[in-house]
């Protein structure tokens, strides 16, 4: 089970490297983008349901609901303020602040979570950190980067909000979870754009509407039941390690795809980002006292 929730959160995360470069290629404001992602993610787990003609756990998802409806409220604007950071500066910057969350679950979990906070964690974090210092070293571009950076780290704390609520949901599957988290990330960013958009709603068209189908259903539908059906089984210390995943190769792509290059000092940031989540997540600490030590860890946080 826990070997599969692994392959189940890289898969994840993989996927989420990429979604900047889709968002960058859609012309459609940031709340609505977010709406319809929802939307578009929400059709996909219904008809994955059907399909599998699935039940639905009523009383679970009735115990959870609170936990669910706040997560989901915090998801919708998490994507709303990732999107403007995309917009206003570039797809490695917006997306490597964005991965300050995983730094903020980490310190939470020992009071959130009941974790114990191993050293080889802490050396883990440390040098991805310092990565993340090594890469964003260069000038902050884009068109309003001020605005770029203050949404990015606005997105880092409703990310990692998320992060923690998830792993107090029980009794649910990643499907029934991701599920009611969309509808409900849906019905608040449809009441916020009812409020705050003005004139007539962009709906998107060729290679937009594209995009936004991948970004619904790829990025969004399917990645998210990835994501939520492996989060339950791992520390939030480890999920915080795999995340790095994500920034890595999202500034890979925009260095490759997006022409955002690379210094030889933010190279160097990259191997520190992702040798530290590697030795974070593999150095075993406790390795004489056996696995058995680690097993109770990772049962003790279990949702």
């Amino acid at each position: 089970m826990k070997g599969n929730a692994y392959l189940k959160n890289i898969s994840a995360m993989t996927i989420f490297g990429t979604i900047g470069l889709f968002v960058r290629a859609i012309d459609l404001p940031s709340s609505e983008l977010a709406l319809l992602r929802t939307l578009l993610g929400s059709g996909f787990l219904i008809a994955v349901l059907l399909i599998g003609r699935k039940k639905l756990n009523w009383k679970g998802l009735k115990r959870n609901l609170p936990i669910l409806l706040f997560s989901g409220l915090l998801m919708g604007f998490n994507w709303v303020t990732l999107f403007e950071a995309y917009r206003c500066t570039t797809v490695s910057i917006s997306t490597l602040l964005y991965y300050c969350a995983p730094v903020i679950v980490l310190l939470l979990s020992p009071l959130v979570l009941r974790e114990k906070l191993r050293w080889p964690k802490l050396v883990g974090i440390g040098c991805a950190m310092l990565g993340l210092g090594l890469v964003n070293g260069g000038p902050v571009t884009g068109t309003e980067p001020i605005k770029g950076v203050l949404c990015a780290a606005a997105a880092a704390a409703l990310y990692a909000g998320v992060i923690l609520l998830n792993k107090f949901v029980r009794e649910l599957s990643g499907l029934e979870t991701t599920l009611v988290q969309l509808l409900a990330a849906a019905a608040v960013l449809l009441v916020y754009d009812l409020i705050t958009l003005r004139g007539e709603w962009v709906l998107p068209v060729g290679e937009s509407l594209i995009y936004t189908l991948i970004v619904g259903l790829f990025h969004t539908g399917f990645a998210y039941l990835l994501y939520f059906s492996s989060v339950q089984y791992l520390a939030g210390q480890s999920l915080a390690l795999i995340s790095y995943i994500d920034p890595f190769l999202a500034l890979l792509l925009s260095a490759l795809l997006l022409g955002e290059r690379m210094t030889a000092i933010q190279i160097l940031g990259t191997v520190l980002i992702l040798g530290g989540a590697a030795f974070g997540e593999l150095y075993n600490a406790d390795s004489r006292p056996a696995a058995g030590t680690a097993q109770t860890h990772e049962k003790g946080v279990t949702s």
